[in-house]
């Protein structure tokens, strides 16, 4: 929602940088563009810590706006909906507290519960959303206005009032005119909705490239969503070629679950088309958009989404897929206010598949399982195998086992799971089943979700196996005590490698490095230990600081070490490692690796990190990205590892700079300096930093950055240093920071600050 509340915003984070809060005052500008950019890790991390701050400071307009800006990241591109209800209902009640409700973004509560209630079941709460967006009764002038208009035309929409909703964007729009203010897209975008669901599609295409120049309140997201509504509206048009050329590719929506529907239904309409492949994979991740849905609580989105992918499955004669889709639609619909309103295309779909005659299997049943092992495991559709499987499916094993895979890789894994169960369960055969099968089934029932079942199975297998099925269960529900002691027990029973790696991996989680090194270095010397378990036992070694263990491992892979006792510090080339910063995004970190999982930070952080140059950290030698093929390339190639712990803290402390470039002696001869003493030092600035000449006002390229200096070393030595080195240049270099930190010339850096522009 476009709700200028910015000025507000800068005088808040003046307030919280002249108060000595710089974190927070940097923090709150970046959330809005976390929530509208996808930067979720970071906003979901991020945007409780600063409402949590806000309310201790007793700042409620700030509290509020950094729980809106995380509400519309989770009830905006990711399409929450029952999961986010609550929130968004608390929301309205907090804005509607009396330190609270003068803000100028309070109605965007209003706003977004209606959201999160379209995302849960559209119509079912059409009629609740238009009585709480009229009771705002914003005016034209208000900065909410556009935003109320848009969800009150799309609610109008979702509740069979077609025509009202055309009515109510067109006076909406008028009324800014009027006030001077212009629509925002979002706006006409829901007037375009309004007018396809009212059989106006010409018209909608008219208002669509009207509404293509205002001004969005997303505009991260506008160029994506703009080419699945024109491609909708294109195909409602029968204008297939253009439609097509409209339409984003599934690698741009995959990642944006607010235009699956749309997206889906666009693809119907011109699937028809020899320009669009209804294929397997379509149908894939259809059922994995749908599955999301469950996840989220977006009922009607799930049902949707059910129904067009039946529709498309019958279209490449995918019945047993089709008829699957039409169950699921029913389950689904019963989430809904008004199921009955799905029951009718419920119907149609199963009719559709009855009466389509499926493809004809590529040989006899009898010999259907060699022809599946002999397909191109490229070409060949899994979706077909499925149905021609299914006759022999729970009676031959082998194809069973076939079968019920292929069926969870197509997301189905509880009808494979049912299938396998009536096959092994039901009939007894599972006390003397293979261990694949039960591997087999213990994953279709993970996959689906089926603890209480696959626990009792578990009682059903002999000791070894029953122990290995349950750590597979508590290590995928990350319950790390529970999954090391049933892998141990397995482990003990009898059970092989999977087993060990389970029990190792589980106390790894639990913190334990040690155990979990020791646990995989009894098996060190055997023929059953492969490369990556050595991997792993040196990392958790390493971690544990057990050098005798590391260096055991490292003779096992062939890594020459060159001392024989202590800790391992060796130059083995630079690395990046990969660190999570406060914000919850991931810093790359030059480093030096010192050993085979170890590796030591070169780079100055800033403070206010949790580590620094000079600090030694643990990394997974597993490789990030690979080597490149090109052997140009493979010279500047830095291989990047991601951190696991940190093993040492160096203890040094950062310190900011910032100024005029100097000239490339002077600062080859500062960069000289700092090496000389071991001081780590990097620029954080590009050659698109400026600053400004105090007398001339011309803009000169600019340079900062950050100096660590080690314990041992004093600031007031790094001060001195610092004037020494600077004292020629032409321009003046500041480090405020430090120079207040030793109370050294604090007004003199204060001047250079002020007069370059720092």
């Amino acid at each position: 929602m476009d709700v200028d509340i910015w000025a507000w915003v800068g005088e808040i984070q003046r307030q919280l940088h002249e108060a000595g809060n710089t974190g927070l005052a940097m923090a709150i500008g970046d959330v809005p563009a976390q929530a509208l950019e996808g930067r979720y890790a970071q906003l979901d991390v991020l945007a409780p810590a600063i409402a949590q701050q806000a309310e201790n400071l007793e700042l409620p307009w700030l509290e509020f706006y950094a729980r809106y800006w995380h509400l519309i990241g989770r009830i905006g591109d990711r399409a929450q909906g029952v999961v986010a209800l609550d929130d968004a209902r608390t929301l309205v009640e907090f804005a509607r507290r009396e330190d609270v409700r003068d803000c100028p973004s309070a109605p965007g509560a209003v706003v977004a519960l209606a959201i999160a209630q379209a995302n849960t079941d559209g119509s079912g709460y059409a009629a609740e959303r238009l009585e709480a967006l009229a009771a705002l009764a914003v005016e034209p002038g208000s900065p909410a206005f556009s935003a109320v208009a848009e969800q009150y035309v799309a609610a109008l929409v979702d509740a069979g009032r077609a025509d009202e909703a055309v009515t109510h964007a067109e006076s909406a729009v008028a009324a800014l005119g009027a006030a001077g203010r212009e629509a925002s897209w979002e706006l006409g975008a829901a007037s375009v909705r309004a007018l396809l669901a009212a059989g106006r599609a010409q018209d909608a295409l008219t208002a669509l490239d009207a509404a293509t120049g205002f001004k969005p309140d997303d505009p991260v997201a506008k160029a994506h969503r703009e080419g699945v509504l024109r491609a909708l509206v294109l195909a409602t048009l029968e204008r297939v070629p253009e439609a097509v050329e409209a339409l984003p590719d599934l690698d741009v929506v995959g990642d944006h679950p607010r235009d699956w529907v749309e997206w889906a239904h666009a693809v119907r309409g011109l699937a028809s088309s020899a320009q669009i492949t209804n294929s397997w994979q379509l149908g894939r991740v259809l059922k994995q958009w749908a599955d999301y849905f469950a996840v989220m609580g977006g009922y009607r989105a799930r049902v949707e989404l059910a129904l067009v992918a039946g529709d498309l499955a019958v279209a490449r004669k995918g019945v047993w897929q089709a008829r699957a889709l039409a169950d699921l639609a029913e389950s689904a619909s019963a989430e809904l206010r008004n199921p009955g309103e799905a029951t009718g295309r419920i119907a149609a779909l199963r009719a559709a598949a009855d009466a389509t005659t499926p493809l004809e299997a590529p040989g006899p049943q009898d010999e259907l399982v060699g022809y599946f092992d002999a397909a191109d495991g490229f070409n060949a559709d899994p979706e077909r195998w499925v149905g021609w499987l299914e006759p022999l499916s729970g009676r031959d094993i082998e194809a069973t086992r076939r079968h019920t895979t292929t069926l969870g890789f197509l997301g189905y894994p509880a009808r494979g799971a049912d299938i396998y169960w009536n096959a092994l369960v039901e009939t007894g055969a599972v006390e003397t089943a293979e261990e694949q099968d039960v591997s087999y089934l213990t994953g279709l029932l993970i996959e689906a979700r089926q603890d209480e079942r696959l626990e009792q199975l578990a009682q059903r297998l002999p000791e070894a196996l029953r122990h290995l099925t349950l750590a597979r269960l508590h290590r995928a529900r990350e319950r790390w005590e529970q999954a090391s002691a049933e892998a141990e027990a397995a482990v003990a029973a009898g059970a092989g490698l999977e087993a060990r790696r389970l029990w190792a991996g589980a106390v790894q989680q639990g913190g334990d490095n040690a155990k979990g090194a020791a646990i995989m270095k009894e098996i060190l010397d055997t023929e059953e230990i492969e490369a990556e378990d050595v991997w792993r036992m040196i990392t958790m070694a390493t971690a544990a600081e057990d050098w005798e263990t590391v260096r055991a491992g490292a003779a096992k892979i062939g890594m020459p070490l060159s001392s024989t006792e202590g800790p391992i510090e060796e130059e083995m080339g630079l690395i990046r490692v990969i660190l999570p910063a406060p914000d919850g995004s991931q810093r790359q970190v030059l480093s030096l690796r010192t050993g085979p999982a170890t590796a030591r930070l070169a780079i100055p952080q800033p403070p206010g990190m949790d580590y620094n140059a000079g600090d030694v950290v643990v990394f997974d030698p597993t490789l990030l990205e690979p080597v490149p093929d090109d052997p140009q390339e493979q010279e500047g190639f830095v291989p990047p590892f991601a951190a696991v712990s940190m093993l040492r803290p160096g203890g040094y402390t950062s310190w900011f700079f910032d100024g005029a470039a100097p000239s490339e002696a002077d600062w080859t001869e500062f960069n000289d300096v700092l090496v000389e003493r071991g001081w780590p030092m990097w620029v954080y600035s590009d050659e698109n930093y400026k600053v400004t000449h105090p007398t001339t006002g011309e803009s000169l390229p600019g340079v900062f950055g950050w100096i660590a200096i080690p314990p041992d070393v004093t600031p007031v030595e790094l001060d001195a240093v610092l004037d020494d080195a600077t004292e020629r240049w032409v321009h003046p270099l500041a480090w405020l920071d430090l120079a207040r930190a030793v109370d050294v010339e604090v007004e003199r850096h204060e001047r250079i600050v002020k007069e370059y522009g720092l």
